[in-house]
């Protein structure tokens, strides 16, 4: 099947359903830790291990946190939801059901923006320069309890492993599952969706969304189908995705396998299919359960829940501004590109250092050179979050400031920034200090170009013969003569006049 007929005869239709593991300290209905790093079976109860006799109690900052998001994605709150059991018959959910909630949920209704980008990850533009975005609604969010963990171990040819342990740490912990319209065409506009889903959460502090460790899982829900058809083609579940990068590869490697499946005559089964990194292919898991398999009902062990709109306004008025809605004011107001808005955005400290940089009136196009370059590359290099480092932003807004002045160069800055990320304090009394500000001075500088002339009659002679990239030359040993304390722009204008008499 060739990419043209596959991008001209069909379409897929994709979803996501994504589980978030809440940042709470204790867990759902248990006061057990919820905590990830633990040894086995230690951060557990009564409660979590569904010992007989026992009662769930809803912790309120999940109810706080579930809120908080669907807020965030512009969802309707319901004044009245309640949980369900969803009967869940695996070794590693000790009560041998889920509480989860069913058809009133606690948010519905709602959408979110995400940008489309190239290849490369940048942002399309219009013809004005503006950012392109799609509109992705969400169907729903709901509260519900994770399960445990089973590990595999021992090695067998036929079977693979020879035993297994259960690890109950997990089970309990608070989740919510946030499944979206199938609203996504391309795996690329799933992997954005995603990447969006997981700022959000964390800008509002109510998922760390690290997917290594679990506390983001997609998911994904994709069928294909003629261009031009109403009908949804048979949805086939894809599970066991750890990356951004794998959506986007699991769903290019599904859409391909199903219409090459169509173009030889072969029924879709509606399955659950894993993700194989290795290979980079799906294979078939299970023929997927419909909610009847579930035997949902009422949850008989706790009460409704109702949510005030006194309780639900004062949990709207702790939002942050969120990235979708930072974006465009740092492109409106601050002038920055649509790629710059979008790096310094994915990252709430980050975007906030930023803001307190301008705040400490430095150039805002400065400002996110600076943080997206050198300062990220130290980041990187010292596995450092930007705030752990003594660099405060008034610092930098100075160091910035002392640029613009002339009071120091590019260079002389980015000399002495190691040492103010490492040690902090002010940019200006450490360049005091050193004595490292600009010479301006057109007599010490002309001073400095005549000893780099007359030590170097050579290359004066190949400049003056037509070799004139040897300017750059000259220009670097006035600034090796100056300590790199000359005024570059200055020196520049000099040295042209001296070397073309």
């Amino acid at each position: 099947m060739t990419t043209a007929l596959k991008t001209t005869q069909y379409e897929a239709v994709i979803g996501l359903e994504t589980h978030c593991q809440l940042s709470t300290e204790t867990k759902i209905f248990s006061d057990s830790s919820a905590t990830f790093t633990a040894d086995p079976n230690i951060n557990i109860d009564p409660v979590c291990l569904g010992l007989p006799g026992v009662l769930p109690v809803l912790n309120q900052k999940v109810l706080e946190y579930a809120v908080k998001a669907g807020l965030a994605l512009n969802c309707q709150i319901a004044p009245y939801s309640k949980f369900d059991r969803k009967q869940y018959f695996y070794p590693d959910l000790p009560k041998n059901y889920q509480i989860s909630q069913f058809d009133l949920p606690i948010a519905e209704h709602g959408w979110i923006e995400v940008e489309i980008t190239d290849s490369t990850g940048k942002p399309v533009l219009d013809q004005a320069g503006n950012s392109i975005t799609k509109r992705i609604g969400i169907t729903r969010l709901h509260m519900e309890e994770d399960a445990g963990k089973l590990v595999h171990g021992g090695s067998d040819r036929l079977s693979g492993s020879t035993y297994s342990l259960v690890d109950y740490n997990r089970a309990g912990v608070p989740l919510v599952e946030i499944v979206s319209e199938p609203d996504m065409r391309t795996g690329q506009e799933a992997a954005e969706y995603a990447q969006e889903l997981r700022r959000i959460m964390r800008y509002l502090g109510v998922s760390d969304g690290n997917m290594q460790e679990g506390s983001l899982r997609c998911d994904v829900n994709i069928s294909v189908r003629p261009i031009g058809q109403q009908e949804f083609g048979t949805k086939v579940e894809i599970k066991n995705m750890n990356s951004f990068s794998a959506i986007q590869k699991a769903i290019d490697h599904e859409i391909e396998r199903q219409i090459q499946a169509i173009a030889r005559g072969e029924k879709i089964l509606q399955e659950t299919r894993l993700w194989e990194e290795g290979a980079q292919r799906t294979i078939s898991m299970r023929i997927k359960e419909g909610s009847s398999d579930y035997r949902y009902f009422p949850e008989p062990d706790l009460g409704p829940i109702e949510v005030s709109s006194q309780q639900m306004e004062a949990w709207r008025s702790e939002l942050p501004e969120l990235p979708y809605q930072k974006r465009p004011r740092y492109e409106e107001t601050l002038g920055l590109s649509p790629y710059d808005a979008r790096v310094l955005t994915d990252d709430r400290a980050i975007a906030e250092y930023f803001e307190a940089v301008v705040a400490a009136n430095a150039n805002p196009k400065l400002a996110a050179n600076w943080i997206m370059g050198d300062i990220s590359a130290y980041l990187n290099t010292e596995r450092l979050s930007i705030t752990e480092i003594p660099l405060k932003p008034k610092a930098l807004g100075e160091l910035i400031g002392l640029i613009e002045a002339g009071t120091i160069s590019n260079k002389i800055a980015k000399d002495i920034l190691p040492e103010l990320l490492a040690k902090g304090g002010s940019a200006k009394d450490l360049v005091e200090r050193k004595g490292l500000s600009q010479i301006s001075d057109t007599g010490e500088i002309e001073a400095a170009i005549a000893a780099v002339l007359a030590e170097n009659p050579s290359e004066l002679e190949q400049y003056r013969a037509g070799k004139t990239k040897l300017l750059g030359f000259f220009v670097g040993k006035v600034m090796k003569q100056t300590g790199g304390r000359a005024d570059p722009k200055l020196t520049n204008q000099l040295l042209a006049n001296k070397l073309n008499p």
